[in-house]
């Protein structure tokens, strides 16, 4: 039976530590909550890697990529990681299945976590604290801030010790029995299709080039492509600026960049939204 340096209060202080809550104080557009997790991780990483210097630096290194979820499934996330991460210090497994399973969870439980966080328990949190405080009852706000907060850290807590047990008493077997390799597989095509979702949603505009007219009956540049394929103005803008980043293009200059050729495009007409 191998031991583990990770203690049920470590587990525990990654739920509610500095990074887990604050997880979107330092999002930005080109990464979004990577500081956050690598925060979240950095203490059971040292744990981890304690006289493996090198084998520590790789680790944050790993968890400062891309990295976008429900805030409270985070923790969650954080416990499976860590099993993993252990798995990585004995060699078991390596960076890349790491960054797999974090990219195969990113949609799917965001997907779960926002319908129920943000357009479930929040609306019913505001509904109730928004009609008591009409009313002028002190308990409104305080009422808003318990219904949603109570539910949110128990999740927090829960979600962190069941990643780590998960990650702790499954993933070893599946190495075992050969399962891990599929687990990749599919956990990497699932990543696909999560980036490629993301690129079509947020990333488009509408090309408002005419083609031809027949009566009222107008074709477009834009409903072309759409039948080519729906979102490939946004899947290719990504791709774009994937091989200008990778070519070391400063962020701030597509950045700028974008915002010039968006405004340039509309006066023109060429773009519509």
């Amino acid at each position: 039976m191998m031991t583990s340096k990770i203690t049920k209060k470590d587990i525990t202080n990654l739920a509610f530590n500095q990074g887990s809550l604050g997880m979107e104080f330092s999002w930005n557009y080109e990464r979004q909550m990577h500081i956050a997790f690598a925060m979240m991780m950095n203490h059971n990483l040292k744990k981890i890697y304690e006289g493996d210097e090198e084998g520590y630096r790789d680790a944050l290194v790993r968890h400062v990529e891309f990295f976008n979820i429900t805030p409270q499934l985070a923790p969650f996330v954080g416990g499976v990681v860590t099993s993993m991460e252990e798995m990585k210090a004995r060699g078991e497994v390596d960076g890349e299945a790491i960054a797999s399973i974090k990219t195969a969870l990113m949609g799917p439980l965001s997907g779960i976590g926002d319908s129920i966080f943000v357009g479930c328990l929040r609306v019913i949190a505001v509904g109730i604290g928004i009609s008591l405080a009409q009313a002028g009852n002190i308990m409104g706000p305080i009422l808003y801030f318990l219904l949603y907060n109570i539910p949110c850290f128990i999740v927090r807590y829960f979600g962190a010790h069941f990643g780590y047990n998960l990650g702790f008493n499954y993933l070893q077997k599946m190495q075992e029995n050969g399962m891990m390799d599929k687990l990749l597989s599919a956990a990497s095509i699932l990543g696909v299709m999560v980036v490629g979702c993301m690129s079509k949603d947020m990333v488009w505009t509408t090309l408002n080039v005419e083609l031809s007219r027949i009566g009222d009956e107008v074709t477009t540049l834009q409903s072309i492509l759409d039948g080519i394929m729906p979102g490939l103005i946004g899947l290719g803008g990504t791709w774009l600026y994937y091989f200008l980043l990778k070519k070391k293009v400063n962020p701030v200059i597509l950045i700028f960049g974008t915002m010039i050729i968006g405004v340039i495009g509309a006066y023109f007409g060429v773009l519509a939204g």
